[in-house]
């Protein structure tokens, strides 16, 4: 993962979040000695005289960009339409590395099985897949995404969640058209 450190998370005197800092801000408060430090990566401080009922917490966004390999996460606000970056973050996914994993472990299976040692039958019957089953390079991307979520709602005051859903049309793009039946079976 790449984090980017533009603001530090900011917690109240009972852990829960207040509206994120700037890091000089954040400086400032812990060597008055009004603030200790709860988490180095990402930077996490905790004021020792500050509850939230006694502060106003605006709230930040969180922006997320799922992709095949990496996923965006962005923590904004928005104010009057223009949004400023608070933190940002680019998960590296291992999809591929578990696939390769598994196919590793695939191979070595039949291996076994094609030895001169005693016979082990294929299963195949035995290997239902559950309803609502995801591939385990899939589920990886699921729950990474899920607990950087988490993380970030104990951090900051998440007031609202944006998720990208985007399908892209390439072919269509690249004929600069609308393309329709056989068109899809020709070209580039």
């Amino acid at each position: 993962k790449v984090l980017t450190d533009l603001h530090v998370f900011v917690l109240d005197r009972g852990g829960k979040p207040l509206q994120p800092c700037r890091p000089g801000r954040a400086r400032q408060i812990l060597k008055a000695g009004r603030a200790v430090v709860v988490r180095h990566t990402p930077f996490v401080i905790r004021l020792l005289d500050r509850t939230v009922t006694g502060s106003t917490v605006p709230g930040v966004e969180i922006g997320l960009d799922p992709g095949s390999r990496h996923t965006g996460i962005a923590v904004f606000t928005e104010h009057d339409g223009s949004r400023a970056g608070k933190y940002s973050i680019q998960l590296d996914h291992r999809g591929a590395a578990i696939r390769d994993k598994l196919t590793a472990r695939s191979t070595y299976r039949r291996g076994r099985r094609s030895r001169n040692l005693r016979y082990r039958a294929p299963r195949f019957r035995n290997r239902a897949r559950p309803e609502g089953w995801l591939a385990p390079s899939l589920r990886h991307r699921v729950d990474t995404t899920m607990s950087w979520m988490a993380r970030l709602r104990r951090w900051a005051p998440v007031r609202a969640v944006h998720l990208e859903r985007v399908a892209f049309d390439t072919h269509a793009m690249s004929a600069g058209r609308p393309l329709e039946g056989i068109d899809y079976q020709q070209g580039t």
